[in-house]
């Protein structure tokens, strides 16, 4: 009980005014890890917005899979910030967060397709090109499209090199920019 307290304790000065007070909770409950998982879980549903940032990042660091389905509820959140840890935080799962994240691609919320798209990049898994392609072809949400190229070049597979090519004409000038800086990257432009 005396450790739940801590913990609760903890997660309350997450909310702190003071920056270095949110940012050493979170590396105590990034140090007691596992114990904290539920707790960091029900946090993200608290009304204080630094909070659910916070547990988000911390959940990410601790790694433990029973946090990924809470967190994609998270990617809802109307917070950007939040919805970024929180993209971060799953992007931190691997492997495991992989097939949430491709189903996430087709979300009816951009914000949450993107921060799917953004959070794939960085796991960098093979399985989400196929659905990756898709999204940066095919999604008329920019921020979407951009995440995608990301994705895809970050991942380096073969199989996204003409989807990037027809993506350096898209109406936007960053997924043209992201998609021509990829194919420079690995020389086939």
């Amino acid at each position: 009980m005396e450790r739940e307290d801590n913990i609760k304790s903890l997660i309350e000065s997450l909310a702190d005014e003071d920056e270095l007070v949110r940012v050493q909770a979170s590396e105590s409950l990034e140090v007691i890890g596992e114990p904290a998982v539920e707790i960091l879980i029900n946090a993200l549903d608290n009304p204080d917005k630094n909070i659910r940032r916070y547990s988000a990042r911390v959940l990410g660091e601790i790694g433990d899979e029973r946090a990924i389905r809470p967190l994609i509820q998270n990617l809802r959140d109307d917070n950007k910030w939040v919805r970024r840890e929180t993209s971060g935080a799953l992007s931190k799962m691997g492997d495991p967060a992989t097939a949430p994240l491709i189903e996430l691609l087709e979300d009816s919320d951009w914000k949450v397709r993107g921060g799917a798209a953004w959070a794939l990049g960085r796991i960098a898994n093979p399985m989400a090109v196929e659905p990756l392609i898709k999204s940066l072809l095919e999604d008329d949400n920019g921020f979407v499209r951009s995440g995608a190229a990301n994705a895809l070049g970050n991942i380096k597979d073969e199989r996204a090199v003409e989807p990037l090519k027809k993506a350096m004409n898209d109406e936007s000038s960053y997924v043209r920019k992201v998609s021509k800086e990829y194919l420079k990257d690995w020389g086939k432009i």
